[in-house]
């Protein structure tokens, strides 16, 4: 079993940077990628970008590419999310989930994650 836990949500107001965290636990595979994906109000669960966990490589959707950046520090299992110059629709639950896997391929898929965090709210007002 993994464990995902996020944090680093809340209320913050248009323009500012938020960095939220996913710390990965557990029987962790090989191989595999961490993507996040967001939930606005009313709206469906969308993709926003994922990280292969031990080579770096990222992808990212193309409504967020430029303000959203995914690190990951392996010493502490976690994955991190930058969101520069938020906007109000950028409000959403936030989540990172993963999978194993050996590339990129469909990450922007979320029925290939096996395992979810709780997610994180983030608010951005106006």
């Amino acid at each position: 079993q993994v464990q995902l836990v996020e944090s680093g949500g809340g209320l913050v107001q248009a323009g500012d940077s938020l960095r939220l965290s996913c710390a990965v636990s557990g029987r962790l595979f090989g191989s595999a990628t961490t993507g996040w994906f967001r939930q606005a109000p009313g709206k469906e669960r969308e993709f926003v970008g994922a990280i292969m966990w031990n080579s770096g490589p990222t992808s990212y959707a193309d409504s967020v590419e430029g303000r959203f950046t995914i690190s990951r520090d392996g010493a502490k299992n976690t994955v991190y999310l930058r969101i520069n110059s938020l906007k109000p629709e950028d409000t959403a639950d936030y989540y990172c989930a993963y999978r194993r896997g050996f590339d990129l391929s469909r990450s922007n898929y979320a029925p290939t994650y096996e395992y979810w965090g709780q997610g994180t709210q983030v608010t951005v007002s106006s």
